[in-house]
């Protein structure tokens, strides 16, 4: 009965589809037009991927850091290292390079050597007045720069490891942004239309090489990179599957045929973006191509069918209906078990691959419902295929492989379970060896100008990525107590011995350079006030920047005086060493601000991106052992047998295995993008198991429960399929490999990895496995067939 059920439901829906062939592809054009007029609300993202919930308590602690001091990701750093620098033509063009930057309405402050400040005693009024360095009507005098020079670097240790290093003798200055704009269109507006032509002005002029970085300027570039790539993508990932679709069929209009099932579902994919209001990040911009990739196997299994029933009967009607009815309930469990591997990326709590998964799992299905009623629709309106069409169903090479593939399944069972052994264990090994790591800049493009200046300013200053640690004395004015200054200059010392750490900067910084202005700026003075002086320093100090825009203090110290930062920069560095810093740190903080009255939160991009990382990756672990259990379950639906749905898991498990292994081998860390790779592979590489094991039970139907006799049969029309979408998946996803982005490159070798030892184990372990499962009914056969042979 429940065979008959689900024939007929299939056979219904091929009836439906080639009778309302016109009404079909009407609703298929006026959905894609509704799906084209959703791109308008597509866009880049602005923001950072935050791989946290947001009810983690990291989460909540850097919103509460936000909401005391504001966004911290608005500093631009612009340094060189030139000897030329301190000539009047260069210091002219810096000049003017720094004015226009200041008078632009993005910028909120900017910190520079042409125009710094210094603080200086008036006894008069009993303050410190900012005063500049540089008088202006003396700078085209060679002379004078170089004394400006000797005093910078010898008696203003206020401004070492911010705006010089005194070893190297490079310098920078600090571009502080409207912390309004830096997570809006205005933020790229600025630096494409504003930034960059003045830099490659000041370039042009003086022949400095000057190097960029910051986060605002590294999301930028790195959007507009991404930007670039998303068509590169979809064209390699359409040219490549199309070229290796047509050297498999040989037939051109099978090809075109695919080429427009790809290209709406492209558009359906961006449509769906649009339809969300979901940005483009760095993983939906990838979405585009997979649907091409994946969706080409949809058309390699319905047109390799429709050919093989023509090959067979010649029978326009009821090949197409075939197609339908026979294909269909396997490729839908192959979609399924694929959009799966996705969904469970919903399940991690993190809105970025909420987002990639939902967008990527509903246009999975989309793409394959497309395919299903085009291929038949379009098939039914053309002459049937000529000759020249069939001949790759009979291809020497391919009868070749299936003929061995054969005899390995029948006569070196006992081999291919060895080598699979010898495999896994090569695999654990191999995973022993693997690292986690992450870091904000480490998926982003090596060969890239802005990476080059990420490395110059790690050198050069100790990283551009910001750590920050905020105090809470739990009362006001708390932060200006001597006390409580020593212990933030106790920490900041222990912050200045970590190599990976640049030079802390905080109220603390303000005070110490108040004493050596108090006295006369001898730079023997700069250091926190004795308790004898502290009344009179200090009240000097409140005057200091009041009410100034120069004040480079006033946020690091909230409005009340009872919160306070610390802010230094960190290198680009993994999570074990980030793990190792956090913890040396926390050491400190605990030794020195006592509990009972101080809270102190270690915060920050960086910290909160390295969280993450450790997050997403615990996460992933279990969404993919959530995939495996899911379509695990799907299949026994589909089989109705344990030892099947074992055989199929089994099989597909070992290709994750060597992937891993070969991570661990070849040093590939375990990260954001490397840890995608499992849900995905797994969700695809099962599909061709899925197709096996349903024909494989349609053929123990046909031939009344003989094991081998179907399990061969089933190999030789399945092999073809298997072989064909397995190569045209792994060049698909080695498209990802031409990205400049080291995450998606390792997302696409990978992937490919996996999915080349997929192809062999569902060839030779899977026919294997059902073997050696039905081994007793096997051996019945053979008694059988000798008895009726004596």
């Amino acid at each position: 009965m429940k065979k008959k059920i689900t024939v007929g439901f299939w056979e219904l829906i091929a009836r439906i589809v080639l009778k309302n062939r016109i009404v079909i592809l009407g609703v298929i054009l006026a959905l894609t037009v509704f799906l084209a007029l959703q791109w308008k609300n597509l866009g880049m993202t602005y923001t950072e991927a935050n791989l946290l919930p947001k009810k983690h308590i990291v989460n909540q602690q850097y919103e509460d850091f936000l909401n005391k001091f504001g966004e911290e990701g608005n500093l631009i750093v612009i340094g060189f290292k030139d000897n030329t620098f301190f000539t009047p033509k260069a210091f002219a063009a810096w000049n003017e390079l720094m004015t226009g930057l200041k008078n632009s309405k993005e910028v909120e402050l900017v910190v520079s050597l042409n125009d710094l400040k210094k603080l200086q005693k008036n006894e008069a009024e009993e303050k410190f007045e900012l005063v500049p360095l540089i008088d202006q009507t003396q700078t085209v005098n060679p002379g004078y720069l170089q004394k400006i020079k000797n005093e910078l670097f010898n008696n203003l240790p206020f401004y070492e490891g911010l705006l010089f290093n005194k070893q190297s003798g490079s310098i920078r200055s600090a571009v502080y942004l409207n912390k309004k704009i830096v997570n809006t269109a205005g933020r790229k507006t600025f630096i494409i239309e504003n930034l960059v032509p003045k830099i490659e002005k000041f370039e042009k002029t003086t022949g400095i090489d000057l190097r960029v970085s910051g986060m605002p300027y590294i999301r930028t570039i790195n959007a507009e990179n991404m930007k670039g790539e998303i068509g590169l993508f979809i064209g390699a990932a359409l040219f490549i599957t199309s070229l290796i679709f047509f050297l498999f069929f040989r037939s051109f209009r099978a090809t075109f045929i695919s080429i427009c099932i790809l290209l709406f579902g492209v558009m359906w994919s961006f449509g769906t973006l649009g339809l969300f209001h979901y940005k483009i990040t760095i993983l939906t911009a990838i979405i585009p191509p997979l649907i091409i990739v994946i969706g080409i196997t949809n058309c390699i299994f319905l047109i390799n069918k429709y050919q093989q029933e023509i090959k067979i009967h010649q029978n326009q009607a009821k090949a197409l209906q075939r197609v339908i009815s026979k294909i269909g309930v396997a490729t839908l469990m192959t979609n399924l078990t694929t959009a799966a591997g996705f969904a469970t990326f919903m399940i991690t709590g993190n809105d970025l691959l909420f987002e990639f998964g939902l967008v990527t799992s509903i246009n999975v299905i989309s793409v394959y419902l497309l395919t299903l009623v085009v291929v038949p629709i379009f098939y039914s309106f053309m002459p049937l295929p000529k000759e020249k069409h069939l001949y790759h169903l009979s291809k020497t090479y391919i009868s070749t492989l299936l003929d061995w593939v054969e005899n390995i399944v029948k006569y070196k069972r006992k081999t291919i379970y060895i080598i699979y052994a010898l495999l896994l264990l090569f695999s654990v090994i191999g995973v022993s060896q693997m690292k986690v790591s992450g870091s904000l800049i480490g998926e982003m493009p090596k060969s890239a100008s802005f990476f080059k200046d990420i490395v110059f300013f790690e050198k050069e200053f100790n990283g551009v990525m910001p750590l920050e640690i905020m105090i809470n004395t739990k009362r006001k004015k708390g932060v200006m107590k001597l006390s409580t200054m020593k212990k933030m200059d106790e920490l900041q010392e222990t912050i200045a011995t970590i190599p990976e750490l640049s030079k802390p900067i905080s109220i603390v910084n303000l005070v110490k350079y108040s004493k050596q202005a108090y006295y006369n700026g001898n730079p023997e003075y700069y250091e926190l006030p004795t308790s004898q002086e502290q009344a009179f320093i200090l009240s000097y100090a409140k005057n200091a920047t009041k009410n100034t825009k120069e004040n480079l203090m006033k946020s690091y110290v909230d409005s009340t005086g009872q919160y306070a930062r610390i802010t230094t920069f960190m290198k680009d560095i993994g999570t074990v060493e980030m793990a190792r810093v956090e913890h040396q740190l926390q050491q400190k903080i605990d030794k020195v601000f006592p509990k009972d009255r101080y809270e102190v939160t270690l915060t920050g991009k960086a910290l909160v991106f390295q969280k993450g990382t450790s997050y997403l990756i615990d996460n992933l672990i279990e969404s993919l052992i959530f995939a495996i259990f899911l379509i695990a379950l799907l299949m026994a639906y589909l089989f109705r047998s344990g030892k099947m749905v074992m055989a199929s898991v089994i099989t597909n498990v070992l290709p994750l295995c060597i992937t891993s292994g070969l991570m661990g081998y070849f040093g590939i860390p375990l990260k954001p993008s490397t840890i995608l790779v499992f849900s995905i592979a797994f969700g695809i590489s099962v599909d061709n198991a899925i197709q096996f094991m349903a024909k494989y039970r349609h053929d123990l139907l046909q031939n009344n429960g003989k094991v081998k006799k179907s399990v061969f049969s089933a190999l030789r029309e399945t092999g073809i399929s298997t072989f064909y979408t397995s190569v045209v998946l792994i060049l698909g996803f080695a498209t990802f490999t031409l990205s400049s982005f080291s995450g998606t490159i390792a997302l696409g070798g990978l992937i490919s990895c996996t999915l080349l030892f997929a192809m062999f184990a569902n060839l030779l372990v899977l026919p294997a496995l059902v073997l050696t499962f039905e081994k007793k009914k096997a051996k019945k056969e053979d008694l059988v067939e000798v008895e009726l042979v004596n």
